[in-house]
């Protein structure tokens, strides 16, 4: 006879793994993606190392898994944020603020996630999660050239150059290090946020308005954040 999983056991099995993936995170949210070791990721989880190996067969599965679980729930949050908006410019900056929102909020998990140098091989990963974020902003950068808010682009190309400009300068070698106040926080992105929308040829005046409507998450990872909202 087959064994079947009972529906508590199931449930069982994936808080487990859902445990595992948010001490991962906590770990690399702290210490970059150097921390996020096997031993230290079982001991933040209350669970044995073999335990962690059960889920995650090696250190390479749990940090590309750790990665495409914190870029599914952006890209959530993405989604949310721009269906939530009343028009497709106002989509495209909630998207935009949604992304710089996400980046500053933790920038050294932002930073493990995107490009800091790690043990394992996790390119594939990291590629992957960056297109279906890029893909959610053409898909915003489309509908606003179909409804004719932006000039006729390559959209592609833009939505690509958009998500590199917010994570160079938020998160990358130049990003200012003098953002952590959240008053600085929220100018940093409603300046970036601007600047995307002027790139793909919102006119300023519009532009600044859309900026101004935008609505900026609060991020659980950093309570501050809260003051962003205001």
């Amino acid at each position: 006879m087959v064994y079947r999983r009972t529906h508590q056991v199931v449930k069982r099995l994936a808080a487990r793994r859902n445990a595992i993936l948010a001490a991962a995170r906590d770990a690399a949210a702290e210490g970059g993606m150097a921390a996020v070791q096997i031993a230290p990721v079982a001991t933040r989880a209350n669970v044995a190392a073999g335990t962690v190996y059960r889920y995650f067969p090696s250190k390479a599965d749990l940090v590309s898994e750790l990665i495409a679980d914190v870029s599914r729930a952006e890209l959530t949050a993405i989604r949310r944020a721009a269906d939530a908006a009343p028009g497709p410019s106002s989509a495209l900056a909630a998207a935009v603020t949604t992304i710089a929102v996400h980046v500053v909020s933790n920038r050294k998990l932002a930073w493990g996630i995107l490009a800091e140098p790690v043990d394992v091989d996790v390119t594939e990963t990291r590629v992957a999660s960056r297109r279906e974020i890029s893909a959610e902003v053409e898909l915003r950068i489309e509908a606003a050239v179909r409804a004719g808010h932006l000039p006729a682009q390559d959209i592609a190309l833009a939505a690509t150059a958009l998500i590199g400009a917010l994570h160079e300068s938020l998160v990358g070698p130049l990003a200012s290090a003098e953002i952590d106040d959240p008053v600085k926080l929220r100018d940093s992105v409603q300046a970036i946020t601007l600047f995307a929308l002027r790139a793909v040829g919102v006119l300023d005046a519009r532009a600044r308005g859309l900026v101004v409507q935008a609505v900026m998450p609060v991020m659980p990872v950093r309570r501050e954040l809260g003051a962003l909202a205001g």
